[in-house]
């Protein structure tokens, strides 16, 4: 065989031989998921990245995920929805409340001592947005809403009562969370949770309002000793939280992939964020009674104390609704129910 002819022919079968490479490139969908949290936080780490995982495998590789933590790929935390709805990533995972009024129905599930535990409460919440709430969902492709367990204070001076909270600046994650902090007499400061142990360090907050999962990861532990809690199976407050995906990014997947994309989407998916909220609480627990910090648990009086002075963040929220042109009571209603069933 001459030189010439030899080359051609290694050049041919080199190509042949890439040609499987180049489509199974081809064919690989890889999606860029965007949070604010550290990678090691319980939702991310223990939720998201084993979500994608799922998929991955489901999907013979055909599908692939980067997973972005702490605002990697730029902006704010509130910013997050948007970033997924316009297609500048194609998942976000956020907090609802970041965006104040623009999911007004999803917000009762932050009303005072609402939520049970996380699992539960997850799964009613995403019932109740099925039934309620899909329109503030459009142009997204909703893949779960959760909520956290029990939200408490972590505080540098001790709450054992009421009036301790009074004048105290205490960090507030959504409109209805500082409102309610507000009328308990506080000095609500609103911000994203990673900004948290900085305003603690630095005296801007005295205190603030978050669930025992995610102290680990922000050494709330270390920055403050006292952390006080509820009696009851209803804790103070939740926060809720979206996991969303560009809906052409979704439309654009061959229509099997999309079928992998729902398997992994609803009921059963919130079910396992709020599971590992529940499992993240018992951790955060557990540093904090290490370190010898100060665990107060209010009894039944003392929490109805509380409980009456946050109904008028119920009343005002129902006076909301209604000027937005929406029942309220029907449905505060409607998501206690869901929760009673879950």
């Amino acid at each position: 065989m001459k030189r010439r002819e030899f080359l051609i022919g290694t050049a041919a079968g080199t190509v042949a031989l890439a040609a499987p490479a180049i489509v199974r490139a081809q064919d690989t969908t890889t999606l860029r998921v965007h949070q604010m949290l550290p990678a090691q936080a319980t939702i991310p780490a223990k939720a998201i990245e084993p979500w994608a995982q799922r998929v991955e495998e489901a999907s013979g590789g055909r599908i692939k995920f980067e997973l972005y933590p702490a605002m990697q790929l730029g902006g704010a935390p509130p910013d997050l929805y948007d970033q997924a709805k316009d297609g500048v990533v194609d998942l976000i995972w956020t907090v609802l409340g970041y965006t104040p009024g623009r999911f007004p129905k999803s917000e009762v599930f932050e009303l005072p001592f609402m939520v049970t535990t996380a699992e539960p409460t997850s799964v009613a919440f995403h019932k109740y947005v099925e039934a309620n709430a899909m329109n503030e969902f459009d142009g997204v492709k909703l893949i779960c809403v959760h909520t956290h367990g029990p939200g408490l204070f972590h505080t540098k001076d001790p709450i054992t009562k009421l009036e301790d909270l009074k004048g105290m600046k205490i960090r507030g994650g959504s409109r209805i969370i500082s409102d309610m902090l507000g009328r308990l007499g506080a000095e609500p400061i609103g911000m994203p949770v990673p900004q948290v142990p900085e305003a603690l360090s630095t005296g801007v907050i005295d205190g603030t309002t978050i669930p025992w999962e995610v102290t680990p990861s922000l050494k709330v532990a270390e920055l403050v000793k006292n952390h006080t809690g509820f009696s009851g199976t209803h804790g103070l407050y939740s926060q809720t939280f979206g996991f969303t995906m560009n809906l052409d990014r979704y439309n654009g997947l061959a229509d099997d992939l999309k079928a992998i994309i729902d398997e992994n989407s609803g009921v059963e998916t919130a079910r396992q964020f709020g599971r590992v909220m529940d499992e993240g609480d018992a951790i955060g627990l557990k540093v904090a009674v290490e370190a010898g910090n100060n665990i107060v648990q209010l009894d039944e009086a003392e929490t109805a104390r509380w409980q009456e002075a946050a109904q008028p963040t119920i009343d005002q929220w129902y006076t909301d609704m209604t000027a937005a042109g929406l029942d309220g009571a029907a449905l505060h209603e409607a998501a206690k129910a869901a929760i009673a069933e879950a």
